[in-house]
This record gives structure tokens, sequence and C-alpha cells, in this order.
């Protein structure tokens, strides 16, 4: 059985798709951009950035939906081209003619959003000493944060966040609510 991973093409198939599309749809007109997925894209299927000239792909979009991989790279190409042109770049009049032109009929996708591969099952819990607010957050935050409601301004050692992992995770539904008001002894 194949692998999910080998039904995209590599980064170096996909140089060769952008300077094959970029010469028959493009005239050649759009500088060279790297091609690249990244992997962190969970509503975006595909981006452009200019500085450094950059179009990342989702591959957990793709690896569901491989027919939409040239279509989206097209649709970042319609971007970069507008953008080398010195015109508006966004969604407007010239990228939507763009587009019928090359026979695509809508700027959004319908992939959906991808979900993490893995989600991590780790939360942690901030919490302010001073004002007890608490907050869960899937990632461990940096070592200097102080509480936005007591600081207001950016890090501010006097009201540090007690950061606290949580380590075990009950289901409560079913617990009578006598039992769940009941201190442990």
């Amino acid at each position: 059985m194949q692998s999910l991973d080998n039904v995209l093409p590599d980064v170096s198939e996909l140089q060769l798709l952008f300077a094959r599309f970029n010469n028959e749809h493009f005239g050649g007109e759009i500088p060279a951009h790297r091609i690249a997925y990244n992997a962190r894209f969970g509503n975006l299927a595909g981006r452009v950035t200019y500085k450094p000239p950059l179009i990342e792909l989702s591959p957990k979009h793709f690896e569901r939906h491989p027919e939409a991989l040239e279509e989206t790279l097209l649709h970042e190409m319609i971007h970069a081209w507008l953008f080398a042109r010195g015109q508006n770049p966004n969604h407007g009049t010239a990228f939507k003619r763009k587009m019928r032109e090359l026979g695509m009929r809508s700027i959004y996708h319908d992939l959906g959003s991808a979900g993490p591969r893995q989600e991590s099952a780790r939360r942690f819990i901030l919490r302010c000493d001073r004002c007890t607010m608490e907050i869960l957050r899937k990632r461990r935050p940096p070592a200097n944060v102080s509480c936005g409601r007591c600081s207001r301004r950016g890090f501010d050692p006097r009201f540090p966040l007690r950061v606290m992992e949580v380590v075990e995770a009950r289901d409560v539904t079913d617990e009578p609510r006598a039992a769940r008001r009941r201190k442990p002894d």
C-alpha cells in the first residue's frame, strides 16, 4: 500500500511545475519563487509572500485532495504575477480576469480545514495569583510572561503568570452533582 506522503509531488517537482506554468500561462513574468510545503496550515491551502519570494502549500489538504494542488499553485502564482507587474495582487478584477482566462471559477477552495496530523494532548493553565485569572493553552508559554489584566503593557515581573501543566483529564459528565461538589479527603 502506498503511503499518503508519496501521493504529493516533492518540492523539486513543484519547482518544475511552477516553471512550466510560469512559461505557459504568465509569459515567464513571475520572478523565481521557492515552493515549499507548510504542514502548519489548517485553513489555508496556499499562501504567497513576496519578500522573500515564496509559495507555501498545505500538505494536509493535498494529501486528501491531490487534484486541487495544481489549481492552488496557479492561484498563488496569479497573486505573484500581479505583484510582479506592479498591480494590486488581491482578489480584485485583474485577479478574477486572469482566473477566468485560466479556466478557474472561484477564488475560494472547498477543501475544508485540516486539523493537525497528531494533536498534542498537552495542555497548560496560566494563572495570575494576584487577580486569579486562569487561561488554558495548548502550548507552553515563554519563560517571561505576565498577566495582561494586571500589567497592561508588555512583560511586568511584578505580575508573573504561574504555568501549570494539566496531567490528567477526567470525564465528569456522568458524575452526580453532589460528588462533584464534595472535596477529596
